[in-house]
């Protein structure tokens, strides 16, 4: 593996680990890009897999020079290396602290060349927790009167980047056999069951915070898997994934994840509703997330704000190794840490995508 920094990336380094608070949103943005092949004994063939996007695909782990190996999109390919018996090669073309804009402009087109290489199989990307996150961080600050202009400005911006991103992913990546946009989860969840500090101009009430950001989070979620149908991408639900628990807490017939699911034809008013109303009792914060009734596992990191990962960190930079898991280790696609941690769920939920062939 190789690290490679010059005079402005330390010193935009610098500017980031100032900006880095628990939990807060990202001022500045720093680039953590790494190419790790995955690799099998005796396998002929060695097929790519590109990831676009921030913090999340970086696997951020407090570290301006290290993030986590297994991330979401090294946990998905893991999956697709197993399936094709194949080495497989996943680029993260990641800027931690980047908005959508930032990541559409920044990476998906200035990096494009990475999609265009022949042995692309697999593209996905996702985007949008920093235009969420600095919003909601300016929102939580306000006194007087409450203005919303924020929010509406990050969900218009975040639905104007992931329909351009998926544009542009259809016309670079011509040999990719699977698109995927991964929507995104609730960090702090818990943390804003409080008032904001604002007045409601028509209410004359300050609000609960939690009341206030779900509804926008779930319709950026909805527009994210409904343009994913438009344009022939797959929806990886990590909203789902990340703050539903993995047995049916209500007794509605569906484990909670499921039952939390973007589906297929459900406008956006109606998926809306589901989230932030009918389904809002099953919501759990991703800092406890329940396997079973009994059994929970910490899906956050201590900065309450990124997913937990399992095993290494590796350089920023490229690499390669053998599958932490034997073939044998899986089973109905799974392995045994497919629930326990928060990289591991979500890449689980991507791999559930993978082509079938290469």
């Amino acid at each position: 593996m190789s690290l490679r920094l010059n005079v402005r990336d330390v010193s935009l380094a610098c500017a980031f680990a100032a900006s880095v608070v628990s939990g807060s949103a990202f001022a500045s943005t720093i680039n953590q890009n790494t190419s790790w092949t995955i690799t099998r004994s005796g396998a002929s063939s060695t097929y790519r897999v590109v990831a676009y996007g921030d913090s999340i695909f970086a696997g951020y782990n407090g570290s301006l020079f290290s993030v986590a190996r297994r991330a979401s999109p090294y946990t998905s390919s893991e999956y697709l290396a197993h399936k094709w018996n194949a080495n497989v090669e996943v680029v993260r073309r990641t800027k931690s602290g980047a908005k959508a804009d930032d990541i559409y402009n920044n990476k998906i087109i200035s990096e494009r060349s990475y999609m265009q290489d022949a042995k692309t199989r697999v593209v996905m990307f996702e985007m949008c927790g920093n235009d969420y996150l600095q919003a909601r961080s300016a929102f939580a600050e306000q006194t007087g009167t409450c203005s919303y202009s924020g929010l509406d400005t990050a969900l218009a911006n975040c639905t104007t980047y992931m329909e351009k991103g998926m544009q542009a992913v259809n016309q670079y990546a011509t040999s990719a056999k699977s698109k995927i946009i991964m929507n995104i989860y609730y960090p702090g969840y818990a943390a804003d069951n409080v008032l904001n500090g604002c007045t409601d101009a028509s209410t004359g009430k300050k609000e609960n915070r939690q009341d206030k950001f779900i509804p926008y989070l779930a319709k950026s979620n909805w527009r994210a898997c409904n343009l994913a149908e438009k344009y022939g991408f797959k929806c990886a639900d990590a909203f789902a994934e990340m703050m539903g628990s993995d047995y049916d807490s209500n007794g509605d017939g569906l484990n909670d994840v499921d039952a939390l699911r973007y589906k297929s034809g459900e406008s956006e008013a109606a998926y809306v509703t589901r989230i932030s109303s009918t389904l809002r009792s099953t919501l759990r914060d991703a800092n406890t997330h329940y396997a079973n009734s009994s059994t929970s596992f910490d899906y956050i990191q201590s900065d309450n704000t990124h997913p937990t990962y399992f095993k290494s960190t590796i350089s920023t930079g490229s690499g390669s190794g053998a599958s932490d898991f034997a073939d044998s280790a899986i089973s109905n696609g799974k392995q045994s840490e497919w629930n326990k941690w928060g990289h591991e769920k979500s890449g689980w939920s991507i791999s559930t995508y993978n082509p079938a062939t290469p």
